[in-house]
């Protein structure tokens, strides 16, 4: 088996916790409504825009690769029927990704990553839309891959070549690491990398993998990442 020369990374509830961070940007989005446009408010609830982000993204597979797009465009929808200036949904698309990106990271996240870019290339491949170095992390990456700029997303093989091609590794010689099954497991090992799946205890409900997926490694956060490591080079 190929040695291993580079990791690559999933964001969102791999590094992070992702419910409560969307949660309070979406709270601090709708004080924005309220505060600007009331009018807007008046008509929509948080529980509404998520249901017609999902049809939007069922009825259009292109929002699935670009989710910023996907809540710019029900923000949109929003402002048109309340009879507002549409051009008001920058400012309130950018106090929702500010937001989106003050993220806390787990408390192995920075100093595992620090340890790992010595002796490994390091990078992300995510379907979300996090801005690294809005979170102050980019520095600690070799590359980074997001699907709304690439074109595709997990679990397709073209976005997990694209970052072994981008760190100059073959895909044997890069491990991926993230906590969705598929997304993150199968799509990596049938990309021809390895695969870690990251199982943090923090995150409710407790996780289970199903039938049918077996990764190469299970970790509870990135300490237990480097001891794999360690032990099976």
């Amino acid at each position: 088996m190929s040695t291993i020369k580079a990791v690559l990374f999933d964001l969102d509830d791999t590094l992070w916790p992702i419910v409560p961070v969307i949660k309070r940007a979406e709270n601090l989005l709708f004080e924005w409504l309220r505060t600007h446009v009331p009018s807007v408010a008046d008509r929509v609830s948080i529980d509404g825009m998520r249901a017609r982000r999902q049809a939007l993204m069922d009825s259009d597979p292109v929002y699935q690769l670009d989710l910023r797009a996907l809540r710019h465009a029900v923000l949109i929808e929003a402002f048109t029927a309340a009879g507002e200036d549409p051009g008001m949904v920058d400012q309130a698309m950018h106090v929702f990704s500010r937001a989106r990106n003050e993220v806390p990271l787990f408390a192995d996240v920075a100093p595992s990553l620090t340890s790992l870019r010595h002796r490994y290339a390091l990078a992300s491949v995510s379907n979300g839309v996090s801005d690294l170095h809005a979170i102050g992390i980019a520095h600690l990456f070799d590359a980074t891959v997001a699907a709304h700029s690439f074109g595709c997303a997990k679990p397709d093989a073209a976005i997990f070549h694209a970052a072994c091609e981008a760190l100059k590794v073959e895909p044997q010689e890069a491990i991926y690491v993230g906590d969705d099954p598929w997304l993150d497991v199968d799509g990596a090992q049938k990309a021809g990398l390895r695969a870690a799946w990251m199982n943090r205890r923090e995150l409710e409900p407790v996780r289970t993998l199903p039938d049918g997926v077996t990764p190469d490694a299970i970790c509870a956060d990135l300490f237990e990442l480097e001891d794999w490591l360690r032990n099976n080079q």
